[in-house]
């Protein structure tokens, strides 16, 4: 099943990974919410009219994916853009749901070492640590929350890329080729956000 979806992402360098992620989207690009190319320029708009505009976009989306590049932390909007996303925001007689969230890995000079870099632990396994240096609060703070965590392996504490965090980060090679996989898990995890233990304030 489809779900309308809204891409956070820094404009200056994330462009164009956000028109491949539109177009993996294929058929199902029509449920997209967010800019696309042929949006038009805000960059004169004040403040509130932008927050309106994005407010708008957002509001009726189920999954919000959140483009990781290098300097995403910069950006005045995508925390923002996160935390109305997994508010409940009520209009009139409706009330949103939480949103479903994902974070795509922009391949960065050939790789993703400069966010995330794999470890040999003592018993074998491999581990993925991440650099939360190039993270809003709002994301590090909503991974490993599961509740309660579910190991891989009871030694090494590994968690499930999918499950153990509510918002999982995906490298955009595998999210491009397989992009309902990820929104699919992002969506089941907004059905059950008792799950984990949410931050919802950036």
């Amino acid at each position: 099943m489809a779900y309308k979806t809204f891409i956070s992402y820094k404009y200056s360098e994330a462009k164009d990974l956000r028109d491949r992620i539109v177009g993996a989207l294929g058929e199902d690009a029509k449920y997209y919410q967010g800019e696309t190319s042929e949006s038009p320029d805000m960059s004169d708009k004040t403040t509130d009219y932008i927050k309106d505009k994005l407010k708008d976009m957002i509001y009726s989306t189920s999954v919000t994916i959140v483009v990781i590049s290098p300097n995403l932390i910069l950006s005045n909007w995508i925390d923002w853009e996160i935390e109305y996303a997994l508010k409940q925001i009520k209009r009139n007689d409706r009330t949103s749901g939480t949103n479903g969230v994902l974070g795509v890995v922009m391949k960065y000079n050939g790789g993703y070492s400069w966010l995330r870099s794999s470890v040999i632990n003592s018993d074998g396994h491999t581990a993925i640590q991440t650099n939360n240096e190039y993270l809003y609060d709002i994301i590090h703070k909503n991974r490993f929350n599961q509740e309660p965590p579910e190991y891989n392996c009871d030694v090494c504490k590994n968690i499930d890329v999918l499950t153990g965090s509510y918002i999982s980060l995906i490298n955009e090679e595998d999210f491009l080729n397989d992009p309902n996989k990820y929104i699919n898990n992002a969506y089941d995890k907004s059905k059950n956000t008792s799950n984990y233990s949410l931050t919802k304030n950036k």
